[in-house]
């Protein structure tokens, strides 16, 4: 049952709640959904793996795991966890970085190229289905508004340190 169902059907009672503590509560949810349902997709690799792959694509030169951590908004361990399997399955390398050699950049493998070849179709697919009918400026509202969100988060981080 999805959210607005269970709203509907009276099974959560949303009364009272400020709408950005639901939004909030909606992301996560939403998130986990998401999850669970891409890495049933995808099989051979999880869904934060793939992701990890489109933020390197997304980079302009290839990233250290610091720069690559702070794109996906987690912890230096958890990006290199999921880079070490990754790796197992032949679909990044880690290299010296040619300036810096004390720091070491993360390439995507011709493998793993392949890879988002042959699961294109499917990605888009996919994509297709969860957008459909909803309206481009939604979209981009919906992205401004994740945006400003993170930014006030991140200031509010900083100044908690």
């Amino acid at each position: 049952m999805n959210m607005q169902d269970m709203i509907k059907n009276e099974k959560v009672n949303v009364n009272g709640i400020p709408s950005s503590y639901f939004l909030i509560g909606v992301i996560s949810a939403f998130e986990n959904r998401f999850q669970s349902m891409a890495d049933r997709e995808m099989k051979e690799i999880s869904w934060k793996q793939f992701f990890a792959i489109i933020c390197i694509n997304m980079c302009k030169e290839s990233p250290t795991i610091k720069e690559l951590s702070e794109v996906l908004g987690s912890s230096h361990q958890n990006v290199k966890q999921i880079l070490l399997k990754l790796e197992s399955k032949g679909f990044v390398e880690f290299k010296v970085d040619e300036n810096d050699k004390r720091k070491q950049r993360i390439f995507l493998t011709k493998a793993c190229m392949d890879f988002c070849n042959k699961n294109n179709d499917l990605s888009m697919s996919a994509m297709g289905q969860m957008f459909e009918e909803i309206p481009e400026k939604d979209i981009q509202t919906t992205i401004k508004t994740l945006l400003s969100i993170e930014s006030n988060m991140r200031q509010r981080m900083e100044s908690l340190n």
